[in-house]
């Protein structure tokens, strides 16, 4: 069992800044990938960022250029900043880990921190 805890979600005016964190626990692993999705209201749940421990980074094009993801592979930490918000990048943002790198059929998923830009 692998358990995701978010934080760092918030209300953010456009053009501002925020960071998610997300720690897994549970057990003695090491976890090659980890990484965020997001789900707006009405919409599908879509790829944010990914990072696995070779330091492969996936990102959404939507979020290229103003999202960075980082981990501290050691501690099981995923972070998430997030620049140059706006009103569409609100959303629910989830982290997810991916044990062996096999993909989203094994991902396990954190509860998910709410983010909405407004002003």
């Amino acid at each position: 069992q692998v358990q995701l805890a978010e934080s760092g979600g918030g209300l953010v005016q456009p053009g501002g800044s925020l960071r998610l964190s997300c720690a897994a626990s549970g057990g003695h692993f090491r976890i090659n990938t980890m990484g965020w999705y997001r789900q707006a209201p009405g919409k599908q749940r879509e790829l944010v960022a990914t990072r696995t421990t070779a330091d492969d980074t996936h990102y959404a094009d939507s979020v290229k250029g103003r999202f960075s993801i980082s981990r501290d592979i050691a501690r099981h930490m995923v972070y998430l900043e997030m620049n140059n918000l706006r009103p569409e990048d609100t959303a629910v943002y989830y982290c997810i880990a991916d044990l062996h790198g096999w993909g989203p059929n094994y991902y396990w998923w954190g509860q998910g921190t709410q983010v909405t830009v407004s002003v």
